[in-house]
């Protein structure tokens, strides 16, 4: 049957110069006119819009030269340069680091006052160390813990004082 189809027309393409009956173009499906008439309302919306945007625009910018007040306390000229509040990032925080603990090394290695009114003094940490290897540690005497019958520290209390009860 293919063979019959191609043997009614001399070339391939002859079979479309053809129409059959009922596949002509519908004229009902698109209406041309009005897709031209929507095409050209488009560009007009877009055109009246742009030029509205534009006058906007333009009325915004003169309205902030009549003003001459910045309204955000950020927006600054560029030429004037202002430090954030306190407390500020370090700058260089390894140098400061090392200022630190060289200040730090020479306050626990010398002598010196804390508070001067109430006799408070501050020694470096290795003779600190050695009297009180020399001293010793206060301890508690025998009778500080008898002062008061019926208390006596539990395993789980660190170190403060219960009630003994009966078990």
């Amino acid at each position: 049957m293919a063979d019959h189809h191609a043997a009614a027309h001399a070339s391939a393409d002859d079979q479309y110069l053809e129409t059959p009956p009922g596949s002509e173009y519908e004229h009902t499906d698109a209406n041309a006119w009005i897709i031209f008439k929507f095409l050209v309302w488009l560009v007009i919306s877009a055109v009246v819009i742009h030029f509205g945007l534009g006058l906007m625009y333009g009325f915004l910018i003169e309205q902030s030269k009549e003003t001459g007040e910045r309204q955000y306390p950020l927006a600054r000229p560029a030429d004037v340069r202002q430090l954030p509040p306190q407390p500020r990032l370090q700058q260089f925080p390894h140098n400061e680091l090392y200022e630190f603990r060289l200040t730090e090394e020479e306050l626990l290695n010398q002598y010196g006052w804390i508070n001067k009114n109430s006799g408070t003094v501050h020694i470096p940490v290795d003779d600190a160390m050695r009297i009180l290897v020399q001293k010793g540690l206060p301890a508690r005497t025998p009778d500080a813990a008898n002062e008061t019958p019926g208390l006596m520290p539990s395993d789980a209390s660190s170190g403060r004082m219960m009630e003994r009860r009966r078990q």
